[in-house]
């Protein structure tokens, strides 16, 4: 597959991820009824399996790979973190405050994550 393409698809996914990411954290504080439906179970490990994907194509495509390259090292630990984060928010939190203080801090490292994407830099602030 072409570079730009894959790109395109690897960021349309980043930004539907973080989308559902967002939506189920209001319906999660606002305690909705929609956070039980089935499709919204699903449709965020179809778009999270795509996004991985092109990930990895991407990086084999460039040649560029976690633990040689010290930005997508730091970009990788970050979705990480993001990922446990975001675990506590929408199902492991014990109490309804940790799970809007995780929701808000995986915003915070998924707002990090796309600025080291963007600048191939891990100190994003100088």
């Amino acid at each position: 597959m072409e570079y730009l393409a894959l790109k395109q698809i690897h960021v349309a996914c980043v930004a539907l991820s973080f989308a559902g990411f967002f939506v189920r954290g209001v319906w999660m504080i606002r305690e909705s009824p929609l956070l039980r439906q089935r499709w919204v179970r699903v449709a965020p490990h179809v778009v999270d399996t795509v996004l991985l994907a092109s990930a990895i194509a991407l990086a084999v495509l460039l040649g560029q790979y976690p633990f040689v390259h010290g930005w997508l090292t730091a970009k990788v630990a970050g979705l990480a973190l993001y990922i446990a984060l975001g675990m506590v928010a929408l199902r492991f939190g014990a109490t309804r405050r940790v799970r809007i203080g995780a929701w808000l801090l995986a915003q915070v490292i998924f707002a990090y994550v796309v600025a080291v994407a963007i600048t191939r830099n891990i100190f994003i602030i100088h």
